[in-house]
C-alpha cells in the first residue's frame, strides 16, 4: 500500500476532459477578478477588522491587513505557478497529489472542504442576521429565526443558499454574471465609507499606534481563547503589543481566503495560462487597498477601547459612536449585498474541490457527474447546498469561524512547498507564470503561512484535529481503497508479473500515469 503515489499531470489534464465530468471554460480575466473581489470584499471589510481592532492589534490592525495581504500575495503566487501548470479544477488537492502523495492531498482536499463548508454555512447564517437588521431598519420586524420544534431554524440561510445553488446549476457564466453586479454593488458602498469615514477621522485615535500588551480580563481562565504560540511558549494571555498585530492578521485573514477559491475554477477559465495570474492579482490588490483604508478610516474615527467595548464590534459600530445613524444604515445594506456574493463563491468552490477528490475516486465517483447540456456538476451543486443550508439555518456554525483560517493556511502551506517539489520532480514544466527569487518566495510564504496558524486559538487547533482523526478515517476505510491511482496500481502490477506474452504494454501504460515518492 503506497499512501504516497502521485498523480502525473498529464493524467490530471486527461481525467478532466472525461466524457460526463467536464467542466466549460467561460471565464474571463475580469470575471476571476470580479470572483475575487466577490468572495472577499464582505463580512471581512464590514466587522472582522473592528474586532481584530478592538481585541488584538488596536490601530495597528492596519498592519494586521498588511501581514495578512503580503502572506497571502506570496502564497498566490505559488498558486498562479501551479494553476498554469494543471489548469484543472481542485487547486490545492489536484497541487498536492502531484507533488507530495495521494494521503497529504487528501488532507488538503480535506480540509479545503472544512475551510469552504464553514465558510458558506456562517456567512449563510450571518447573511440572514443582517436581512433581519435591514429590515429592522425599514421599520419591518422580521426576525432572523424562527422557533420549529424547539429548535431555532434561520430561514435566510436556506434562502439564499437555495437561490445561489440554482444559479451555479444553471451555469458557471450566468452566476457569475449576477455576482458581477452585487460586487459593483457592494464596492460602491466600501467607497462611501470610506470617504466618510476620514471625514470623522481624529489623529489622536492612533495613539498608541501599537497598544502596550496586557493580560486577558479573564486571565487563565481565556486559556483555549489564547493564541496556539503563546500556548507553547507559556505565555500568559494577553492583548494587543507585537503578539496582538499577529493574532489580528491571523483573524483579519479570513478576508484574504477568496484567492485559493479562484483557483478551484481554473478548469473553467479561458486561456488559463494567462487569465488567472491577472485575474487572481488584478482582484488581490483591489482587496488590499480597500481594507487598508477601511481599517485606517475605522481605527481614526473612534478609540479602539470604544470598539473593546462593544461584545461584537463592527463599522457600524463606529458611525453610531460618532452620531452618523444613517451612514449605518447604508453599512447594514453594503453587509448584506456582500455577503450575498461571498456565499455564492464559496458554493462553487466546495463543489469544485468534491468534484476533483471523486474524480479521483477518493470520494464516490457519483459525486463528479456532470450535466449534459451546461456542464456543470448539477447533482453535486444541489448536494453542496443542501448541506450547507441545513447547518447554517439549525446549527451554531458561527462558533467555528476561525476554523475557517485555519484550513485556508494549511493548505497554503502546502501549495507553497509543493512548488518547490514541482520544479524538482518536473524541470520540463514551463508554466506561463513562474514565482520569482527561485526557493526564497515558496519558503517564506509556508513559513508566515504556519506562524500565522500558531496564532490562532488553542480550541480552533483541537477541533482542527479531531476533523483530521475523521478525515484519516474516511480515507483509509474508503478513499485509499477505492483510489483510481489504487486500481491502475494494482492494474500496472498485475500485468508485469502476467506470463510472457500477455498485455505487457498496457501495464506498461497505466504505470505511467504515478510516480512513486
Amino acid at each position: 500500500m503506497n499512501i504516497f503515489r502521485t498523480k502525473s499531470i498529464e493524467q490530471s489534464i486527461a481525467d478532466a476532459d472525461e466524457p460526463g465530468r467536464k467542466l466549460k471554460r467561460s471565464l474571463s480575466t475580469w470575471d476571476l477578478m470580479i470572483m475575487g473581489v466577490a468572495v472577499a470584499v464582505g463580512a471581512g471589510i464590514f466587522s472582522v477588522g473592528a474586532k481584530a481592532a478592538a481585541n488584538f492589534a488596536g490601530p495597528a490592525v492596519t498592519i494586521s491587513f498588511a501581514i495578512a495581504a503580503v502572506t497571502c500575495a506570496l502564497a498566490i503566487m505559488c498558486y498562479a505557478e501551479f494553476a498554469t501548470a494543471i489548469p484543472v479544477a481542485g487547486s490545492a488537492y489536484v497541487f498536492t497529489y502531484a507533488t507530495m502523495g495521494e494521503v497529504l492531498a487528501w488532507i488538503i482536499g480535506w480540509n479545503l472542504i472544512l475551510e469552504l463548508f464553514t465558510a458558506a454555512a456562517v456567512i449563510a447564517k450571518y447573511w440572514g442576521i443582517y436581512l433581519s437588521t435591514v429590515f429592522g431598519l425599514m421599520g419591518v420586524d422580521m426576525p432572523p429565526s424562527v422557533s420549529v420544534g424547539g429548535v431555532d431554524l434561520y430561514w435566510g440561510a436556506f434562502l439564499i443558499v437555495a437561490i445561489f445553488t440554482v444559479l451555479l446549476v444553471l451555469g458557471t457564466k450566468l452566476s457569475a454574471r449576477v455576482g458581477n453586479v452585487f460586487t459593483l454593488i457592494k464596492i460602491a458602498v466600501v467607497l462611501f465609507v470610506i470617504v466618510v469615514g476620514f471625514s470623522y477621522v481624529k489623529f489622536s485615535n492612533y495613539t498608541p499606534f501599537v497598544p502596550a500588551s496586557q493580560p486577558t480580563d479573564s486571565g487563565a481562565a481565556d486559556v483555549m481563547k489564547q493564541s496556539f504560540f503563546g500556548f507553547l511558549t507559556g505565555a500568559a494571555p494577553a492583548q494587543y503589543g507585537t503578539l496582538g498585530v499577529f493574532a489580528g492578521a491571523a483573524l483579519v485573514f479570513f478576508a484574504f481566503i477568496g484567492f485559493d477559491v479562484v483557483a478551484t475554477s481554473a478548469e473553467e477559465v479561458k486561456n488559463p495560462q494567462k487569465t488567472l495570474p491577472r485575474g487572481i492579482f488584478g482582484g488581490l490588490a483591489v482587496v488590499t487597498l480597500l481594507y487598508i483604508l477601511v481599517s485606517l478610516a475605522l481605527t481614526g474615527m473612534v478609540s479602539y477601547t470604544q470598539l473593546a467595548e462593544v461584545k461584537n464590534p463592527t463599522l457600524t459600530t463606529a458611525f453610531e459612536a460618532v452620531g452618523n445613524t444613517d451612514a449605518a444604515k447604508v453599512i447594514a445594506f453594503g453587509s448584506l449585498v456582500g455577503l450575498t456574493t461571498v456565499i455564492m463563491v464559496l458554493l462553487m468552490g466546495l463543489s469544485r474541490v468534491v468534484l476533483a477528490m471523486s474524480r479521483d475516486g477518493l470520494l464516490p465517483r457519483s459525486l463528479s457527474k456532470t450535466s449534459d447540456k451546461r456542464s456543470t456538476p448539477a447533482r453535486l451543486q444541489i448536494i453542496c447546498g443542501a448541506a450547507v443550508a441545513v447547518v447554517a439555518g439549525v446549527t451554531k456554525v458561527d462558533l467555528l469561524e476561525e476554523m475557517i483560517n485555519i484550513g485556508t493556511l494549511s493548505a497554503f502551506v502546502m501549495v507553497s512547498l509543493g512548488i518547490l517539489v514541482l520544479r524538482k520532480k518536473r524541470p520540463d514544466l514551463k508554466p506561463a507564470f513562474r514565482v520569482p527569487l527561485g526557493k526564497v518566495i515558496p519558503w517564506v510564504s509556508a513559513v508566515l503561512c504556519l506562524y500565522l496558524m500558531t496564532n490562532l486559538a488553542v480550541e480552533t487547533w483541537i477541533f482542527f484535529a479531531i476533523w483530521l482523526v475523521i478525515g484519516m478515517v474516511i480515507y483509509f476505510s474508503y478513499g485509499q481503497r477505492h483510489s483510481r491511482l489504487n486500481e491502475r496500481f494494482a492494474s500496472a502490477k498485475a500485468s508485469v508479473n502476467a506470463p510472457a506474452g500477455s498485455k505487457q504494454s498496457k501495464g506498461d501504460e497505466d504505470e505511467d500515469t504515478f510516480t512513486k515518492v
